[in-house]
């Protein structure tokens, strides 16, 4: 891909990373995230189960509509500070909210950067994405949500106490918030540029914050950095398929749209998604995937599913742990990787052959 090409890839990207953070970000501060937390606790009655299974709800809802990096960031110090105050064992919530954070980024093309990239190349956009998407996404977090329960089904048993409701300092922007993120899940799924939506609720949502909250403003958090390490992510892989890595990596990952080559694609982007990361991994595989939607769906799943091994896999992955450390929850390793490794493989081999 030429230069212009890659600029017209990638900037709406960055564009919508950097929107959507800001509405994220607002919505925390309005109570959002916090108030969802207390009703997953309500709606479970006094019921580990049930308040997990709303947790789950949650969790797919927030990375389905809001990308994979605000469940990571912003549910996780949720669903453990709730945890902890009702008496019940959080790992089980942490868990749930990293690896759904992962598997249920398939559905929408804002559900995960890799997809936005993705979508580029589809000729009839956010309608043909969710044309192809929408069976695996299913698949993958039906396969999650099993495999959570079964692993951690002695400490989801038992009963805590139903929290009282406290209603939000600022109503008004509290519902405001509530709104605009409820509303981004249709635009989205109605074929909106996810940069448009997202830099207009954004737009929406920093003008409520600076006339009910003008003092809060300053708590917006944008993430330059990140935006920084992505632009020069993205100008390394490109340097790299130059110089003659595209043509090893199309030997490597195959062609055609056979069930077995397409378990062979998401094979090798998953290998190089927990070797390396799934950025990286997806910028250098795309070229053996683009001219195919199901191709490109079989790199997805591979690069968004299956990249549950190892914590740098993905960076909602590494931002999760450092919430969990802030929170007083050690995460280790060798076990995140066993049971990572339990749910990638069926998890990404079913998503592939319901293509």
């Amino acid at each position: 891909m030429n230069a212009p090409g890659v600029v017209a890839q990638v900037a709406p990207v960055l564009g919508f990373l950097l929107a959507i953070t800001v509405v994220a970000e607002v919505a925390q501060l309005a109570g959002v995230f916090d108030a969802l937390g207390v009703l997953a606790a309500r709606l479970g009655r006094g019921r580990v189960l049930f308040m997990w299974l709303w947790v789950v709800l949650v969790a797919c809802v927030a990375t389905i509509v809001l990308s994979l990096d605000t469940t990571a960031v912003l549910l996780t110090p949720v669903v453990l500070a709730a945890a902890r105050r009702l008496g019940i064992a959080p790992l089980p919530f942490a868990m749930t909210t990293v690896w759904l954070a992962n598997t249920a980024s398939l559905l929408l093309p804002v559900s995960n950067l890799t997809n936005l990239l993705a979508v580029y190349h589809l000729e009839g956009g956010v309608r043909v994405y969710t044309a192809v998407s929408w069976r695996p996404a299913l698949a993958a977090i039906v396969v999650t949500v099993a495999m959570l329960w079964w692993l951690h089904r002695r400490a989801l048993r038992g009963t805590y106490a139903v929290p009282v409701y406290e209603p939000p300092p600022d109503r008004v922007l509290f519902g405001a918030a509530a709104a605009v993120c409820a509303a981004l899940g249709p635009a989205f799924a109605l074929g909106a540029p996810p940069w448009v939506a997202a830099t207009a609720a954004a737009v929406v949502l920093v003008g409520a914050l600076a006339v009910r909250q003008p003092r809060r403003l300053r708590e917006v958090v944008m993430p330059w950095r990140m935006v920084l390490i992505l632009a020069a992510v993205f100008a390394a892989v490109q340097v790299a398929l130059g110089l003659g890595l595209e043509g090893v990596l199309r030997e490597v990952a195959g062609a055609g749209t056979a069930p077995s080559d397409l378990l062979r694609l998401a094979g090798v982007g998953a290998l190089a998604s927990n070797g390396v990361n799934n950025l990286p991994a997806y910028l250098a595989l795309e070229p053996a995937a683009t001219g195919e939607p199901v191709r490109l769906m079989a790199l997805l799943i591979g690069v968004g599913v299956a990249p549950l091994v190892t914590l740098w896999a993905s960076l909602a992955t590494l931002l999760w742990r450092e919430r969990c450390a802030r929170a007083g929850l050690r995460i280790d390793a060798r076990r995140f990787a066993v049971h990572g490794l339990i749910l990638a493989v069926p998890a990404t081999v079913i998503a592939v052959l319901v293509l």
